[in-house]
């Protein structure tokens, strides 16, 4: 497994990735997959603001990315980050997540980030919660019932991890 900074070439893997769940989860509150210049605007944004984009290849194949962007738009909150990772499907429990996520947090207090805040949908499965415990998030709170996916009310978990500790 090499874990690795995004190029305009995983784009379109990344884009296939992340219509998975979009189209089939409610991992994210997305219901339409944005197109390739959505990730080409993306992936120059997050370089411009030096926030890591990675992603992990395995045999050569992209299988996963994680990225940090801004937690919210206004400038106060330019030291916080929110993490997102996603993997291929049928990759999960391989160990990819956390290598992912492993790489991913330096990165973003080398960027100069003090907090990373994870949005974690509630799916019904404790994998993504877990993922984040592991690396010393903590829970700050829920949001009951703010999506609607699939059908169904959807919760939030708010998970933060301080970069400074």
């Amino acid at each position: 497994m090499l874990i690795r900074s995004a190029t305009a070439g995983d784009l379109p893997v990344v884009s296939a990735i992340y219509a998975h769940y979009v189209a089939t989860s409610v991992a994210t509150f997305d219901e339409t997959a944005p197109e390739l210049p959505f990730w080409q605007a993306r992936l120059r944004e997050l370089g411009e603001r030096g926030l890591p984009f990675l992603v992990a290849e395995v045999d050569g194949e992209v299988q996963g990315y994680a990225l940090a962007s801004q937690w919210r738009p206004k400038p106060a909150y330019r030291h916080t980050v929110e993490d997102s990772v996603y993997l291929a499907p049928g990759r999960t429990g391989q160990g990819l997540g956390r290598a992912l996520l492993g790489e991913l947090l330096p990165r973003c207090a080398k960027a100069g980030a003090r907090q990373v805040v994870a949005v974690i949908a509630d799916t019904g499965q404790d994998a993504s919660a877990a993922l984040h415990r592991a690396f010393g998030f903590v829970s700050v709170g829920r949001l009951t019932g703010v999506g609607f996916k699939l059908g169904r009310w959807v919760d939030t978990e708010l998970m933060q991890l301080d970069l400074t500790r």
